[in-house]
């Protein structure tokens, strides 16, 4: 169940900055395609499993 969670969260993760960039980025004047949405999409969750991993192995030292 773990597995399935972890999974859960990441493609989660990945389409709630989709959708919010989506929604954001005109706000700022950006004109994005959806293909970019998605390469940036990916970035952020690479960013958020690398900080949470991270932070799991640092308060495992603790």
């Amino acid at each position: 169940m773990s597995l399935l969670e972890a999974i859960t969260n990441v493609a989660v993760g990945y389409l709630l900055a989709v959708i919010t960039q989506i929604l954001v980025f005109p706000w700022f004047g950006l004109k994005v395609e959806l293909g970019e949405h998605m390469a940036i999409g990916v970035t952020f969750v690479a960013v958020s499993l690398a900080r949470s991993y991270l932070l799991r192995r640092l308060f495992a030292l603790i």
